[in-house]
Formats: C-alpha cells, structure tokens, sequence
C-alpha cells in the first residue's frame, strides 16, 4: 500500500482498541527514553478501554522496567513476537526449535574466528545469556536485557530459549546477516536495526504477535492502531488499518504503512495519539 501525505492523522471519531508500539526509532527518542507526554495519552486510554502494548525485540523484563508505572496489568510484546503477555498471563510464547540455538551460536562463533566483532545473546524466558563480557559489547546488550546472566559456554544453557541476537559492531545487513542466512530454511532471521539481527522460531514475527493479542482481547484491525520504523516491524502494519510509520522509517516499512508519522525525535507517537484521541467514540 502507498502513505497517504505525510504527517496525515484521519479527522473523525475512531473507535480504537489497542495500540502497539514499536519503542527503538519510534516511541523512544533521541536519549533512547519514553516521552513523558506519553504518561497522561495512557491515562486516557485506559479510562477508554483501549489497551496499549509495547512492541520490541526487547526482552519482556526490560520492557516491564520500562513500564513499571503501569503496574501488573501491563501487556507486552517482547523477543520481536517471540513472547506475548497480557498482564501476568502468557498469550503467546513461541521457543527455538530443538537444537537451533547451537546451530546459531556455532555459525556467530565462526563469524568471529573470520575476524568480524560480533556477539552473542540468548534469549531465555527467565533470562538472557551472554558469554562475551567485554564493556565494550555489554555496554551494546544491557539497555535491552534487563535480566541478564554471563556463562562460561551459551551452548549448555537451560532455559526456553524464545530468541537469539546478534550484535555486529560493523553493518549487520552486510557482515553478520550472510554468516547467518543459511539458518533462514529453518528459522526466520530478521535485521532488527544497523548493528542488530534476531534469529526466532519460523512463522514468528511481530505480526503475528499483534493478531495473536487481537484475537485474545476480541480487536479487530479497525481497532487497531501500530506504530513502527524498522525492518522488524514490516509485518504489523498489515494488523491495523491506523497503521503508522515513522518519518525516519526504513523505506519498506513507509510503503507497507497507510499513514506517516512525525519521526520519533518529533515525538512522534505522541503527537499522532493526541490527533487519535482528540474525540472519544460514543
């Protein structure tokens, strides 16, 4: 689908139920922090009934650390859709397949060995693990694994293993995605951002986490209202017909959006919720 101008929120009354978020490049700004214009849209939302979900390749324990202001009843879509939950209940939760996460771990260790400055992330459900300890690449992984854990060797992990990242210190399109394409016969491998790539479950993606929430709290995607601007959040703008990409969003993503939003250093999510909200239905 083509954008329709830019910057364009539809006038009218809209009867909105949920609203996903991507947080990187969209709801985050340039510090990486939340708006504090967000707090009181929230307010508002859940006065409404409309529910609002994080979306991110960020583990669930960061994003609830994130979110804490919200309390228990906060619904998240964490691990790139790896992972949904609706206050204290698991919606969705979708691990590696048997064996897979050796494979990836081998494959990045052999990048390595070749030269490139790449890292390792193993994304648990209880936590996330890391064998590398460097500053230098633990300074890239702890803003996103709030529960984090360093092992002597990620291949003797014990845990539901729902994702594995992968830091590339160069381009991650053009050094470490290669390395890891062969894997994408068994498992969907996404390029979440310039230095980061996620290897999940085949079939999962933040899409499919977005109907899974959809069809759990009865929304349709009239109702539904997603924001993005990476590669990683191609597939949500088919889940809502208010679907928004960001100003500074990856090309793909701004076509396959109906609207265009401001960008995230614009507040961006911020402004376009206001418009969204402006006149309550009923």
């Amino acid at each position: 689908m083509t954008p329709t101008d830019a910057f364009h929120v539809p006038s009218g009354r809209h009867d909105i139920r949920l609203v996903v978020c991507d947080m990187d490049g969209t709801l985050l700004d340039a510090a990486k922090r939340i708006p504090d214009a967000l707090w009181p849209l929230v307010a508002v939302m859940r006065e409404r009934g409309i529910v609002f979900a994080p979306a991110s390749g960020r583990q669930h324990a960061t994003l609830a650390q994130q979110f804490a202001r919200l309390g228990e009843s906060l619904v998240v879509i964490a691990e790139n859709g790896s992972l949904v939950v609706d206050g204290g209940e698991v919606v969705s939760c979708s691990p590696l397949p048997a064996g897979a996460m050796n494979r990836i771990v081998a494959a990045v260790r052999g990048h390595a060995i070749a030269g490139f400055d790449v890292g390792t992330v193993v994304c648990g459900l209880r936590s996330a693990y890391v064998e590398r300890d460097d500053a230098a690449f633990m300074s890239k992984v702890e803003p996103y694994y709030a529960a984090l854990e360093v092992v002597d060797d990620l291949t003797a992990v014990e845990d539901a293993v729902l994702k594995v990242a992968v830091y590339d210190f160069g381009d991650a399109a053009h050094d470490a995605y290669p390395a890891l394409a062969h894997l994408a016969d068994e498992l969907q491998v996404v390029v979440s951002d310039r230095h980061w790539i996620d290897l999940m479950a085949p079939g999962v993606d933040k899409g499919v986490a977005v109907r899974a929430l959809q069809g759990s709290l009865g929304v349709t995607p009239a109702q539904t209202v997603v924001f993005g601007d990476y590669l990683n959040d191609l597939e949500m703008m088919g889940t809502a017909e208010l679907s928004f990409a960001m100003a500074n969003a990856h090309p793909d993503v701004a076509a396959r959006a109906r609207y265009i939003a401001p960008s995230n250093v614009d507040h961006g999510v911020v402004v376009t919720l206001r418009r969204l909200l402006e006149h309550p239905v009923g």
